[in-house]
């Protein structure tokens, strides 16, 4: 009797354990958020959820008994859009046993409404063959929606600013031709009668032929200035092309900086329409304002290519680059409004150093993307986001 006691006690011990267990589970998966799950593929491919937490209701909208029942009901879930990734992620995860890491939408029945759900398991090899992973679902719509919205707004923010540097083009191109027209002629008029004048004076009175050159000569400043503010305003060049644009603000450049500058283009002429040439050519002067500030550079090499879907330029530089540090300095806005221009343009710039030193500015754009069609096209795949299927 007193050898079979302990033994007859063991079982006992052993469920009371196994239920104390259970029950720590239990209260781990009732405070857990989301759904705690075991899903399995056998080596056949059919699907299976061996254990579902009480969360799978408020999740799913079906209770555990039923997904356990129709386990392909998940699948069914999925929206249309969402499934393949679903399944290769699944497929690369059994195959390596890998953590499986997915996010994507389902249609809830019950309440309906789309709900985006984050799927996070780790996978284990059976000896039948199949594989199973135990893991978590959790209801991510709202940190979603956030990001959406959160898309939204610097999509609405760049189509603002997109606008704001048209409605300054446009204004600059008006001032521009009004000093050029009126001023500019007012100007012309007024060295004519000048002259006029100049010619009646008596040539025995040294004085006021002095007086009359100085005026002439301070009113060829003044059309050499009204000129020069009306080229800053808005480049007549533009109308020829944005090669022939960039080709005369290089040689400007060399000029006034007196830094050599090179330009090179492998087309004659590049089909960017108005916008996009005085964006680009924005960018560019933008670019040589900073080189010249900053740089200490004494060679510069830009060159402008067209394939058949991009345009590319590049500017190079041998002066001392540029650092992190530079381009997150708190009224760095130059390079922003750079970054700003070109992503407005639908495309992208870069900022790298240069092989031997310096800097180089890659700008990329696409030559048929107009910000509004990008707008569109954003404002169209968040509404398709979060829309229920038909």
């Amino acid at each position: 009797m007193h050898s079979t006691l302990p033994h007859s006690r063991e079982p006992a011990a052993l469920a009371a354990e196994l239920e104390q267990v259970q029950s720590r589970f239990n209260a781990i998966v009732s405070n857990t958020p989301g759904l705690v799950y075991q899903f399995a593929v056998d080596a056949a491919g059919a699907v299976s959820f061996p254990y579902l937490s009480d969360g799978c209701q408020a999740l799913l909208g079906l209770t555990a008994a039923e997904l356990s029942g129709e386990p392909a009901r998940f699948l069914q879930l999925i929206l249309a859009d969402d499934r393949k990734s679903y399944l290769d992620s699944m497929q690369a995860s059994a195959a390596a046993l890998w953590s499986w890491n997915w996010e994507g939408r389902i249609w809830v029945e019950a309440w309906k409404d789309v709900k985006w759900i984050n799927l996070r398991s780790t996978p284990r090899a059976l000896d039948d063959g199949a594989v199973q992973w135990e893991g978590i679902m959790t209801n991510i719509t709202e940190s979603k929606l956030e990001q959406l919205e959160v898309r939204q707004s610097r999509a609405r923010l760049a189509e603002l600013s997109a606008h704001v540097d048209r409605v300054k083009e446009q204004e600059r191109t008006r001032i521009a031709r009004e000093i050029h027209d009126d001023l500019g002629g007012n100007l012309t008029a007024i060295k004519m009668a000048l002259a006029m004048l100049a010619r009646r004076l008596p040539a025995a009175d040294a004085w006021l032929q002095e007086k009359a050159g100085y005026v002439d000569a301070l009113v060829d400043r003044t059309i050499d200035a009204v000129h020069r503010i009306s080229l800053d305003l808005r480049p007549s060049m533009l109308d020829l092309g944005i090669v022939a644009a960039l080709d005369w603000q290089s040689r400007e450049f060399e000029k006034q900086a007196g830094v050599h500058c090179s330009f090179s283009a492998n087309q004659k002429e590049i089909d960017l329409d108005l916008d996009q040439a005085t964006a680009l050519f924005r960018i560019f002067q933008e670019a040589l304002t900073n080189i010249a500030k900053h740089a200490n550079a004494s060679r510069v090499s830009v060159k402008l290519a067209q394939t058949r879907h991009y345009v590319s330029l590049k500017i190079s530089d041998n002066g001392g680059g540029i650092w992190q540090a530079d381009r997150a300095k708190p009224h760095s806005f130059g390079i922003r409004g750079m970054v700003e221009r070109a992503n407005a343009l639908g495309g992208s710039l870069t900022l790298s150093h240069a092989v031997g030193g310096g800097t180089v500015v890659a700008i990329k754009i696409k030559r048929d993307s107009a910000r509004e069609s990008l707008i569109a096209a954003a404002a169209g795949a968040t509404i398709a986001s979060i829309a229920p299927p038909k």
